[in-house]
This record gives structure tokens, C-alpha cells and sequence, in this order.
């Protein structure tokens, strides 16, 4: 049996969900099925992975405590190539605030209570009890790993574990946004439309448009499997009775392209998402 694997068992048995790392500290990429989030999986922090592919793919929604699929033979040839075992701390009720230099550990033990920490190659990672939303470069070497993110395992650590406190929820509120290039204007092939429109009123449409935007506005990782994801949901719920205007996909394409997304990207997205809907 690896190290890796026997760190990954370990980690199970304590509930904390881990996945492999390959070279580079990066996550294995998905497999040929999976590429490119074809499968069409919705991550989900309670299984190994987004779909029934019985490899480590999705990156961070890979991460699992099941030791039956931590051991499989897709998972134990990754865990043989394996540079680093990783885990998914919002999945272990965890948020990791990631210092990456010798300022960053200065202005934390000024600024956040005392808690468990563990030493990196560049500085050190403190473990506060609770779970938020990631944010990466909330002040300058500073990271939030927590939901939808993974963190090197480097050992438990040592001190007393503190509660998640509001100055680290503060920081991924009011972290600046970075300048992102307008977005590009792109022509939408209308929907057909034609059935009964089942949403009563304009507002439920707005506010699903509104919470579409920001989640993918919020993605912090896997950026392209978010923007599918967010389209196929709404073409779900309003793509058949013809509610979706242009100016509502502009929006969507809009806040696709804030996060670095192509006119090309998002409207191959918004065409596989049509496709897989069948519209």
C-alpha cells in the first residue's frame, strides 16, 4: 500500500474527504467520459465524485471518506502516480485560511484569534471550525479554502481548533473584484417556446436569472462545469414556453465572461445545455 493511500484511509476514518494529487499539486483531470464535464454531473460533496465514473474526476468534488472507493483499482492507480494527498475541508466542516508568506502570518496573529495550525512550505495554514464560501487573494497572500475547494494535506496540525469568526466570513465579502475585460456581445439562437408558461409572474423568472448570475459570478473553481450546470438549470425551469429573452441570456453570457469565459465558451455551453434538454 502508497503513503499516499494510507494518508488518504487515514483521513477517511477521521471524515475528512480526500482525493489524490498529481504533479503540479493539481487534481487528476477528468477522464475521457468526463472531459469537459460531458457527463453533464452536478457535484456533490456526499459521493465520490459528480457521476458514476469510478476514477478521482471533478477535482474537488472527487474528494470522498468512503474506503471502498479510496482503495478501488481506478483510485489506487492514481494514488500510485500521486505527488500529494488533498482534501475537500468544506466537506470535513473545515475552512482553511491559507498564508502564504511571512506577512500574511503577521497580519493574521494580528487580526484573527488564535487556532490550530499547520506548517507549509511557504507559511502556514490555519484550520477554523465551520464552513464558508472559498475565495482566493482576500488581501495580498491570502486564501480561503473551504466549500467547493481542496487544500494540501500536510498533517493535523497543533493547537486548540477555534470557531469560524466573522472577520474571516468578512474577508470573501469584501474582497475586491479583479478588472475583467467587457463582455463581447454574442447572438443567441432563439427558443422555440410554445408551451403553457407555468411561472405566474415575471418575478420568479428574475430572481431565477439573478441567482443564476451569481452563481456563477461566485464559482471559485471549475469555472466551465459551473457556467453548464447554471445554463442547464435554467433552460430547465424556462427554456420551453419561450420566457427567455435575449437580453436574460445576454446577462448570463455576461457574467460567464467576468469570470474569463469566450463567447465561444458560453455559447457552446448554452448549445450543450439545449442539447442535452432536448430543445
Amino acid at each position: 500500500m502508497s503513503e499516499h493511500l494510507r494518508t488518504a484511509l487515514e483521513l477517511a476514518a477521521s471524515r475528512i474527504p480526500a482525493l489524490p494529487l498529481r504533479a503540479g499539486k493539481v487534481p487528476f483531470g477528468n477522464c475521457r467520459r468526463c472531459a469537459d464535464s460531458a457527463c453533464g454531473g452536478r457535484p456533490n460533496m456526499k459521493n465520490a465524485g459528480p457521476c458514476a465514473c469510478p476514477g478521482p474526476c471533478h477535482g474537488w468534488a472527487a474528494a470522498t471518506t468512503d474506503p471502498d472507493v479510496i482503495n478501488s483499482g481506478p483510485w489506487r492507480r492514481a494514488w500510485l502516480r500521486a505527488s500529494a494527498v488533498a482534501y475537500h475541508p468544506g466537506g470535513a466542516g473545515l475552512t482553511v485560511v491559507d498564508l502564504d508568506n511571512a506577512d500574511a502570518i503577521t497580519w493574521a496573529r494580528k487580526n484573527l484569534p488564535a487556532t490550530r495550525t499547520v506548517p507549509t512550505s511557504r507559511g502556514e495554514h490555519w484550520l477554523y471550525l465551520g464552513r464558508m464560501q472559498s475565495a482566493n487573494a482576500v488581501r495580498p497572500g491570502v486564501d480561503i479554502k473551504s466549500t467547493m475547494a481542496y487544500a494540501r494535506w500536510l498533517g493535523f496540525g497543533t493547537g486548540t481548533m477555534a470557531a469560524l469568526p466573522d472577520a474571516v466570513r468578512a474577508l470573501a465579502v469584501s474582497r475586491p473584484s479583479p478588472a475583467r475585460p467587457a463582455p463581447q456581445a454574442v447572438t443567441v439562437p432563439a427558443l422555440a417556446g410554445g408551451e403553457e408558461c407555468p411561472h405566474r409572474t415575471p418575478v420568479f423568472l428574475e430572481r431565477g436569472i439573478a441567482m443564476a448570475e451569481q452563481r456563477i459570478t461566485e464559482a471559485t473553481s471549475g469555472v466551465h462545469s459551473t457556467v453548464y450546470r447554471t445554463f442547464l438549470a435554467v433552460l430547465s425551469t424556462h427554456g420551453r414556453c419561450g420566457c427567455l429573452t435575449e437580453a436574460h441570456v445576454t446577462r448570463l453570457f455576461a457574467a460567464a465572461q467576468s469570470k474569463g469565459e469566450t463567447p465561444r465558451h458560453c455559447l457552446d455551453a448554452w448549445t450543450n445545455a439545449r442539447t442535452t434538454l432536448g430543445l
